[in-house]
């Protein structure tokens, strides 16, 4: 916080007749009223607030009932304002020497606002910021307040304290993650610095879908040369992004060491046609049940679906239709499903105006959905174009889920894996069944503790540590072994990196739940090894590898990567040591887990309790995910629990 100086910029806001109650012994315990101006102002992509004493009026004593305000003030006059400047290492100054109360803050220092409301009938507010300096409180004796809130509710994200309603906390977790795909792709990278200064957490996930070399330029100012800030600096940063998101170290005790695991060689494994109308119809009974479901899902999963089936089958594979229904019991399914949906949409449809202005959550769920409905897919013939009924639909879909989910309500990106839906089965009813179902997969992703997105990435280190050391080591020695330029692979299951019609193909593949548990992991894993070479002979560092990442969007062969996903899913399973927090990962069995009878050699299934001594008495060369051998020693340790790998 600065004390107030000549700030030039965009007007936002202004209020006169805004006081400070100055409370001293001189005036005998009265209210002296100070007069003054607010404003809002914006200026180069940031905001301030100002309140500058008004000028040629002298503070003067309030009526004696301003007294009530006496003990409030005295605590604020008690607050130090010693803290470290906004713009610059010097202690604050009057605004040219003649007011003490005038101040200057920018928005990114706001931490919470006092809002209070007293016999009189004007409004006063307290500003408290991130240092916990308590301003004065600014009483509004011609104005209401709530104009003010609402110009700073177009900057910052304001919700109520759960212990207290009358304090307005900024950038509360949930509506930072509600925020956190404004402009995912389309953002231009100077709102994007701006964005990661004022609020990493937000920042985390929009920020590595537009990570440019500009982008450390920026944080390290005008003139690199000079004043540079060290990528691990950046990749703490970073990291704290995502509290409590700590990969790749020992946390648990009864760590096992795993010294060198031979994964074996890697099969080649080729993909099939997608399946006809024809092999469908094949497989359904008279009644309309699904004959063979197991061989059904392998088919899909080697070879997707032709284009004509996905209305059908994806209500099966989503979980809207059970496997072994018949035709009638889907038709009855689908019209009780259908008065569900109405009901619930009839709940948010039949909501006033005057009774959404008391109702902030779901004002603040519709204003993110017609902001998100707009830029969702847009080149799609389906949803180009002003007035697209698809438009409408896909917004009115996105709002009953509000009802059916309120808690979880609507979050930035949610339209994403509700579009192709929509685009398939050109059914608002049956389009909001699979959407619901398939947001039960992925509700983790969006929930504000954001702990599916932390178990995810310390899940993929896992995996890839197995894969490759030698490239994680690597990636590590570049402050990128937190994997964060995965992030928004995970959170929207690689929607943004396929083309539209590639992405249909690579979710009802991963929908079979074959070959394995979190099979998009190891799709993570074979587009990271196929971008290895050049990230390694290149040496890219920290900010080229968030760049090269980041440009594969739309750029990746969604055949090829589910080759490679399945030939290292079938590499893992046929693993004679495959570490037991791997297995958990993947979900195999017991059954699922070979080894050579040590008499016969000829394999049977064991268990995967293998002790530790057995695993450190064994020395075998790692197999690199490329298939070729790395013999450099190296040891592996494996929490039994946490699903973690790490350097011994």
């Amino acid at each position: 916080m600065a004390a107030a100086g000549v700030v030039s910029g965009k007007i936002i806001y202004e209020q006169e007749g805004v006081y400070i109650h100055s409370s001293c012994a001189k005036t005998n315990d009265q209210d002296s009223l100070i007069s003054g101006i607010l404003r809002v102002l914006e200026k180069d992509s940031s905001s301030v607030v100002e309140w500058t004493q008004a000028p040629k009026e002298r503070p003067h004593r309030g009526p004696e009932h301003l007294n009530s305000y006496e003990a409030e003030w005295d605590m604020v006059n008690t607050v130090s304002f010693k803290r470290k400047p906004h713009t610059n290492g010097d202690a604050p100054s009057h605004r040219n020497g003649k007011s003490k109360w005038s101040f200057l803050f920018s928005l990114t220092d706001l931490k919470s606002i006092k809002q209070n409301k007293e016999g009189m009938g004007w409004s006063y507010l307290v500003f408290c910021l991130k240092d916990d300096v308590v301003l004065p409180a600014l009483h509004f004796h011609q104005g209401d307040s709530k104009l003010l809130i609402e110009s700073l509710e177009k900057h910052v994200v304001l919700c109520e304290s759960p212990q207290d309603k009358r304090i307005l906390l900024v950038n509360c977790q949930n509506k930072s993650l509600s925020q956190s795909f404004e402009n995912l792709l389309d953002e231009p990278a100077y709102g994007l610095i701006q964005k990661i200064k004022k609020d990493p957490y937000t920042a985390t996930m929009v920020g590595f879908s537009k990570v440019t070399n500009y982008i450390f330029d920026s944080l390290r100012g005008t003139d690199p040369s000079t004043h540079q800030r060290p990528p691990s600096e950046m990749a703490d940063f970073l990291s704290d992004a995502i509290p409590g998101l700590k990969i790749n170290q020992q946390e648990e005790p009864g760590f096992e060491v795993i010294t060198r695991i031979d994964l074996g060689e890697r099969p080649v494994v080729q993909r099939r046609e997608p399946v006809s109308l024809e092999e469908w119809t094949k497989n359904i009974d008279s009644e309309g049940r699904i004959l063979d479901v197991d061989n059904m899902k392998q088919m899909i999963f080697r070879g997707g679906l032709s284009h004509s089936l996905r209305k059908q089958a994806w209500k099966f594979l989503l979980g809207y239709f059970p496997w072994d229904s018949t035709k009638e019991e889907r038709t009855q399914l689908q019209k009780q499903k259908t008065d569900e949906y109405f009901r619930m949409k009839l709940q948010w449809k039949s909501v006033s105006e005057e009774q959404e202005k008391r109702n902030s959550r779901l004002r603040d769920y519709r204003s993110l959905i017609e902001k998100d409905v707009n830029r969702t897919d847009r080149t799609n013939k389906f949803y180009e174009g002003q007035d697209n009924p698809g438009l409408i639909l896909l917004h009115d879909i996105l709002m009953t889920y509000c009802m059916y989910d309120f808690d979880l309500g609507y979050v930035q990106g949610m339209s994403d894996l509700l579009s192709p839906l929509l685009y398939v089965m050109e059914n608002e009813v049956d389009a909001f069944w699979c959407f619901a179902s398939y947001m039960d997969q992925m509700h983790q992703n969006f929930e504000e503790q954001m702990q599916g997105m932390k178990t995810q990435l310390i899940q993929l280190s896992t995996l890839l540590r197995l894969l490759d050391s030698g490239f994680c080591s690597y990636l590590e020695s570049q402050d990128s072994g937190y994997l964060y330029f995965c992030f928004r692979w995970l959170l929207i299951r690689f929607k943004r990196e396929f083309s539209f019609l590639d992405i249909l193909r690579l979710w009802e593949v991963m929908w079979t739940d074959l070959p394995c548990k979190n099979f998009h992991l190891l799709l993570c894993c074979a587009i990271l090894e196929s971008e290895k070479q050049q990230i390694m002979e290149k040496h890219f560092g920290f900010n080229e590898i968030l760049k090269h990442i980041n440009e594969l969007s739309m750029k990746i062969d969604v055949e090829d990567i589910l080759c490679k996903a399945e030939a290292i899913s079938l590499q893992m399973v046929k693993c004679k040591e495959l570490p037991q927090a791997v297995c958990e990962i993947l979900g195999l069995q017991d059954s699922e887990v070979t080894t050579p009878d040590s008499d016969t050699g000829e394999d049977e299934s064991v268990g995967m309790a293998h002790p530790t001594s057995a695993f450190q008495s064994t020395t075998l060369p790692t197999l690199a995910a490329s298939g070729s051998r790395d013999d450099s020693p190296t040891q592996i340790s494996v929490s039994p629990n946490a699903s973690r790998l790490t350097p011994a």
